[in-house]
């Protein structure tokens, strides 16, 4: 019988109610019972929200108090002992702790989940790693899902996926020999699942999206035929990407069924069809779960006539992916317009969308006659609606050159004539670009969208917010300022408010990680700058310094990354326009004399294709973007950018070919161990590698971000190191950000004089990092 499902759902609630809960408990304003509860009634109204939809059982195990890899590392018992944790004791505090930090350990590191903007925290693996079984908070959800009736379907990261997406802490150490450690561990929790009445369970290996190593390929023949044996049907699912290049793996793994990504990856679907085992169920996934425009659902049923045809009721319909990526409920949504709102679906209406797909298929077409009317009239009506489609911006793109993505000069002449005119010390300072988002802030924008302040007082509001963030850093004696970003509500929001083309939420929040969320505009047509965004903002800033201010803005790429992007064009051409939009900003900010501009582009890595095959198309088109959105500028004027939490070893080329002057980076999480590859790559700019962790509450001692600093000076020369934060400042507290700032500005003070004097940089030890202690010694400088 054909089944309907979804691979997960939010977890933050409607209206964020996890988010707040979470921060009230690391205030110490609610106790964890009352934490609890709130998670038992979000977790409560997900399931009924699956059932009252008609899908045929709920997802259990998606939610999470703050990642879901971490709360598997945490089910396994594999945490690392530098925590001195007792896995099966771990309490909600200790969890956390985990994920923040602690005043005796940075919190694990933290990456993007493939090619999202969720960000997971990395597994640790060592030779002291151990799966004997950690907390019991999955069993206890299964628990609570089946006394309410409910029929389950637990959802676990696969044993694979799990070792793939974890960090040796040795060198040398191999993953993939973990595999068999780790089968036992999933052992005992399948065949407990067995015991609480679970027929099926969903096991997730997005890994399959990838082009895996061989040895890895080979590893799941003999990890799910040692799991198939518990007496539980296990649905493997991939997502993310296509799994075309294992599908005969797939079809004979003992498993009972496997879940493929037809949205990302249609084209897979007749490789799959092939020879496909009758006794198997093979689940398509049609419904996007990263996105939020509704299904043509007529589309999606021609899309899966043959697999019905062939398979029948061992066909299942499903989301892509997890519906994490998507926010909660459209019918929250009571100010967009009526013709927009028909064009969307949220994770609540997306289990409707498969609901009604099964029903078709089960009962037929007319069975669902009248949703299918409606959901042809709504595309048809975004096909051709008028809002969508700007002739002059297509002419702008299409007269695009190469010397458009150009500087004038080559970098060292750029930075000759820089440091001219900046003249800036040894180990320059600044930070990545906001400062903490206060209360007062937040109260004020609340009150002039409410109209309660009017433009003139919330101006006048920001710019005392501006006065202090200046003073603040004069004080502390930072070299190039920032603003702060008061006025800023988010880093794409803001921006994408004062563009053409995109149209807004009021409760569209999606999960970034842990009580981090936040709210992507909708990128529906053609994007166009109809006025300037920051100028007014970085002129003040500049008129109560001397020193350099520099303009902040958010780059095409992460602009596209970050918003829910239109899919009736390519995204190459949504960026171009992007950029263009950028561009004019860019020259605005440079005629106002900022002469310092930082585009951001956290998001660069995040757009990668997951297949190498296609990387370099994705790196042509968005290193151009970038490019065009910065190189109309003058050889004094220094364009910065940065990126944090991802790998970029394997495209330094595409980075460097950005030509920025200054690329800021997060490193501190790492243990500066990004750096080996840009020095090993010769990166050829200014680079300022973050030297403390500003996701923790935690204020590293000076003498830990020395050590930073000195291992940067072995792998970077000094002319061209900058010294800066790993990130925005937003999240934290005014104590916490100076406290840290502070310590950052001596240990560059004690860095700059041994440089000068020519001496080594004594570094005492031990020094608590990620890595364990750091014995003592001596940093030779290069």
């Amino acid at each position: 019988m054909t089944v309907a499902h979804v691979l997960g759902f939010p977890r933050i609630g409607r209206h964020r109610e996890l988010k707040f809960a979470l921060e009230a408990f690391w205030r110490g304003e609610i106790g964890e019972a009352e934490l609890a509860a709130v998670g038992s009634r979000l977790r409560r109204q997900h399931w009924d929200w699956q059932r009252e939809a008609g899908l045929d059982c709920v997802a259990v195990g998606d939610f999470a108090w703050y990642d879901q890899v971490l709360s598997t590392a945490a089910l396994l018992g594999a945490l690392p002992a530098r925590f001195g944790f007792d896995a099966r004791a771990l309490t909600l505090g200790q969890y956390f702790e985990l994920a923040r930090g602690n005043a005796a350990q940075p919190a694990l590191e933290m990456t993007k989940w493939f090619d999202t903007n969720y960000h997971y925290l990395v597994p640790e693996l060592d030779d002291h790693t151990r799966f004997d079984g950690g907390i019991d908070w999955f069993f206890d959800e299964i628990d609570e899902a089946r006394a309410h009736g409910h029929t389950v379907k637990p959802v676990l990261l696969g044993p694979l996926s799990f070792l793939h997406l974890a960090k040796a802490r040795r060198p040398g150490l191999d993953k993939l020999g973990f595999a068999a450690r780790v089968v036992p561990a999933y052992r005992r929790i399948l065949e407990r699942l067995v015991a609480q009445g679970v027929a099926w369970v969903q096991l997730d290996e997005p890994i399959l999206g990838l082009a895996l190593d061989p040895a890895w390929a080979a590893a799941f023949e003999p990890v799910y035929r040692e799991l198939a044996s518990c007496g539980v049907k296990l649905l493997l699912a991939s997502y993310f990407g296509s799994a075309a290049g294992h599908a005969d793996l797939l079809k004979a793994l003992p498993v009972a069924g496997v879940h493929l990504d037809l949205v990302c990856a249609p084209q897979q679907l007749d490789a799959f069809l092939a020879g496909w085992p009758q006794h198997k169920v093979l689940s398509a996934g049609v419904i996007d779960g990263r996105n939020i425009w509704a299904a043509d659902l007529s589309a999606r049923l021609a899309q899966l006539e043959a697999a019905h045809a062939q398979l029948g009721g061992q066909l299942w319909i499903a989301s892509s992916c997890s519906l994490l990526h998507c926010p909660v409920d459209l019918d929250a949504e009571d100010a967009l317009d009526g013709e927009l709102h028909g064009w969307l679906a949220f994770a609540r209406q997306k289990l409707g969308e498969v609901a009604v797909l099964r029903r078709a298929l089960r009962h037929g077409h007319a069975a669902v006659a009248p949703q299918l009317a409606a959901s042809d009239a709504v595309a048809r009506r975004r096909r051709i609606s008028r809002r969508i489609h700007n002739l002059a911006v297509k002419a702008r793109v299409a007269a695009l050159t190469a010397e458009d993505a150009c500087r004038a000069s080559p970098y060292p002449l750029r930075a000759t004539a820089q440091r001219a005119w900046l003249k800036l010390p040894l180990l320059p300072t600044t930070t990545v670009g906001s400062f903490p988002q206060t209360d007062g802030i937040r109260a004020a924008r609340a009150a002039c969208r409410r109209g309660e302040l009017s433009e003139a007082d919330y101006t006048a509001a920001m710019q005392a917010e501006i006065r202090k963030a200046v003073q603040r850093q004069e004080a502390l004696g930072l070299d190039v300022l920032v603003h702060g970003e008061a006025e800023r509500n988010d880093m794409v929001e803001y921006f994408a408010t004062q563009l053409s083309g995109f149209a807004f939420t009021r409760f569209g929040w999606v999960q970034s990680y842990g009580s981090r969320c936040v709210k992507p505009p909708i990128l529906f047509g053609d994007v166009m700058r109809p006025k300037a965004m920051t100028v007014a903002w970085s002129r003040y800033a500049q008129s109560l310094t001397t020193k350099p201010m520099k303009g902040m803005l958010t780059g095409p790429v992460t602009l596209l990354q970050w918003s829910f992007v239109r899919d009736d064009q390519p995204r190459e051409q949504t960026c171009l326009q992007l950029a263009l939009a950028i561009r004019d900003e860019v020259a605005d900010l440079e005629a106002a004399g900022i002469r310092v501009i930082q585009i951001d582009e956290p998001a660069f890595r995040e757009g990668l294709p997951l297949h190498r095959g296609e990387w370099d198309a994705y790196l042509e088109w968005a290193g151009r973007a970038f490019r065009i959105a910065s190189c109309g500028v003058a050889d004094s004027t220094q364009i910065h950018t940065h990126m944090c939490y991802s790998e970029f070893n394997d495209i330094l080329p595409a980075i460097a070919a950005l030509d920025a002057d200054v690329i800021t980076l997060e490193t501190s999480r790492s243990d500066m161990e990004l750096l080996d590859a840009f020095g090993s790559f010769a990166y050829p700019n200014g680079i300022g590698p973050g030297v403390y962790d500003i996701h923790s509450p935690r204020v590293p001692p000076v003498v830990e971000m020395l050590r930073l600093i000195g291992k940067a000076l072995a792998v970077l020369p000094a002319e061209r190191l900058w010294i800066n934060p790993d990130c925005g400042l937003k999240t934290r507290s005014w104590p916490e950000a100076e406290a840290a700032l502070a310590h950052m500005l001596q240990a560059v003070r004690a860095a700059r004089a041994a440089l000068t004097e020519g001496r080594a940089l004594p570094v005492p030890g031990p020094v608590a990092t990620g890595y364990g202690a750091c014995d003592r010694g001596i940093v030779a400088w290069p």
